[in-house]
């Protein structure tokens, strides 16, 4: 009998563990899944801004190629005389391709009408592309420099358009075409393929079609685009992946990026394939496209500075470069230490509460009246020197506003040249990231954070607790440590269920977290245990701290009624983070064997 009590025991503990085991794996397969999907999610936003970027990017290197072309002064008279010199444009070419990242650039140079005078990729002229281009078209009109997508002749492509003048007479239009080819390279490097496709309804547009790639009648505009993916949008219906949305299947995250013309019409996709398994096992920085927001923000403000210095340079053409300058989508102030002189048009999308500059004046001399003050972001002064002058006198690093225009956020990379050493005028450009800075912080957030509580994590614990190690040994300021876990909690979720435990662990975080001071670090580091640093905390401090909360935890009984054991220690000089562990380790485990519901300090 004795025999069959004990293996009816062993049998319950066995069930009782077995339940519980499971119970854990599953919570445990509820986390990595919510935390894969949330990944995922920003993974398809990161990638459709990293494409977004790196089309502004080229977008912005073509014009500065189309730029200084138009500032030769022999290329209006070219025009004029309808003789443009083919040799010496198919040298400018060959050294841009050879010497660029762009290896498939074109330039098309066309007379006031629009009538074809020269291309660099055939011997093809004196067609007009009045009536096909309405981009063009509307260069000749505005008489601004422009950049777009649009679909020729020939190919989708990404497009700059200057417009060409003899004496401020327009007499022509230089074109410079670059393609998707080296942004699909860039992706490639990050594991992501790549098929950019053009609407089927633009089809009878292209004449010689410059890929000969098409996925049923969607025109695929990039040469290195995978025949594994194009088979696949075959099979798939290209048209299910015309949305600014993503898609999973088999194994794959499916991004779409949509390619508008100078009109926002959408004429076509950029489609990006990446395995999910790679995205499970990121780390934030690869994860965040890093040499994206880098390197491509920086080239962006290059060539906006550039343009600015023509407008200084060139006071013939200055009504020219200024209508350039405004075509750029990065903020461009020019102002000397005392007053703001000079902006361009999309100041004003940020400031629109300002109608014009000498509104905006009335209130503000200095942008960095808009400046929040916070840690790694610029400020009026830098180590007591002007904050303009603090950029310029280090431009090897990467400098970032943050800025507050009428109660919203925004996050810019600042760049600044000296353009007048007469006059100390400067040219400051203003490049937007706040995306870039909110996806990032973000991640952050979920790399450090428990995603059930929302308080921190162990990994985010290891990293504070190693930190304020380092702090109390440099300065001598006193730390501790709390350790607490939570009564019984087994008997809650056998009893009630794992859903009930999940609320407790939520409601109980609250409130303790509410009892803390904002440099205290609360971490949950296991399933219903929690640990919090105290920065400046005595031994007596931390112990009076645990007291208060193991009595409020006691009467609170929202959800469920429970207690809670707490272990206290602070920190000796010269310990290690593991020997600081353990002995608040061990005086839980003295609380939690000596009745539970109680403070024990070590």
């Amino acid at each position: 009998m004795k025999n069959y009590k004990l293996a009816g025991f062993i049998f319950f503990i066995s069930l009782f563990t077995f339940a519980g085991t499971w119970g854990y794996v599953e919570f445990l397969k509820s986390s990595r899944t919510k935390m894969l999907n949330s990944k995922i999610k920003l993974q398809a936003e990161s990638m459709q801004s990293s494409v977004a970027d790196m089309i502004s990017l080229k977008q912005n290197s073509t014009m500065a190629m189309a730029l200084s072309m138009v500032n030769s002064k022999d290329l209006a008279q070219y025009i004029v005389n309808k003789n443009i010199p083919q040799n010496h444009y198919n040298d400018l070419v060959g050294k841009i391709r050879e010497n660029t990242v762009y290896k498939n650039i074109w330039v098309q140079i066309l007379d006031e009408n629009l009538t074809c005078l020269y291309r660099s990729w055939n011997d093809k002229k004196n067609d007009s592309l009045y009536d096909l281009r309405k981009d063009l078209v509307t260069v000749t009109r505005t008489k601004k420099a422009t950049f777009s997508i649009s679909v020729g002749k020939y190919d989708l492509s990404i497009k700059a358009i200057a417009p060409v003048f003899l004496k401020e007479r327009l007499v022509g239009v230089l074109e410079v075409v670059s393609h998707f080819n080296s942004i699909s390279r860039q992706l490639s490097k990050n594991n992501i393929s790549s098929v950019v496709l053009l609407k089927k309804e633009y089809k009878k547009q292209l004449i010689d079609p410059f890929t000969k790639m098409f996925v049923d009648d969607y025109y695929v505009a990039n040469v290195d685009a995978p025949l594994e993916f194009r088979n696949y949008l075959q099979n798939h219906n290209p048209q299910n992946y015309f949305n600014n949305s993503y898609k999973e299947d088999q194994g794959y995250i499916i991004v779409s990026y949509p390619l508008n013309d100078s009109n926002a019409d959408t004429i076509g996709y950029f489609i990006m394939f990446k395995k999910i398994v790679d995205i499970s096992s990121m780390d934030l920085e690869y994860f965040m496209f890093k040499w994206t927001s880098l390197s491509g923000l920086v080239l962006l403000s290059i060539l906006v500075i550039v343009t600015v210095i023509l407008f200084f340079r060139n006071k013939k053409q200055k009504i020219y470069y200024k209508n350039i300058i405004d075509t750029a989508t990065n903020i461009v102030i020019i102002n000397n230490k005392k007053r703001i002189l000079e902006v361009n048009n999309a100041f004003f999308k940020y400031f629109s509460q300002y109608k014009d500059l000498e509104t905006f004046k009335k209130e503000h001399n200095c942008i960095c009246d808009f400046f929040v003050d916070a840690n790694g972001y610029l400020k009026k002064e830098v180590n007591g020197k002007y904050w303009v002058d603090h950029i310029v006198e280090n431009q090897d690093k990467i400098h970032k506003a943050k800025i507050n225009i009428s109660g919203k956020e925004y996050y810019f990379r600042v760049n600044a040249v000296l353009v007048s050493s007469e006059s100390k005028d400067y040219s400051i450009v203003l490049t937007d990231i706040t995306k870039e800075e909110n996806y990032q912080k973000e991640l952050e957030y979920l790399t450090i954070t428990d995603h059930l509580t929302g308080i921190y994590n162990r990994r985010y614990f290891q990293q504070k607790i190693e930190e304020e190690i380092k702090r109390a040994k440099r300065y001598g300021n006193a730390l501790s440590v709390i350790m607490i876990d939570i009564d019984f909690f087994k008997k809650i979720n056998d009893t009630h269920g794992h859903n009930v435990g999940d609320e407790v662990l939520v409601e109980y975080s609250k409130l303790i977290k509410s009892y803390l001071r904002d440099v205290d670090v609360f971490c949950r580091i296991g399933g219903e245990e929690f640990m919090i640093i105290l920065p400046y905390a005595t031994e007596e401090d931390a112990q009076i701290i645990a007291e208060k909360l193991r009595q409020e935890i006691e009467t609170h009984k929202q959800i469920l009624a429970l207690t809670m054991s707490f272990g206290v220690t602070q920190y000796i000089k010269g310990e290690s983070e593991e020997f600081l562990y353990k002995r608040v380790d061990s005086a839980l485990y003295e609380a939690k064997e000596s009745g539970r519901n109680r403070v024990v300090v070590r």
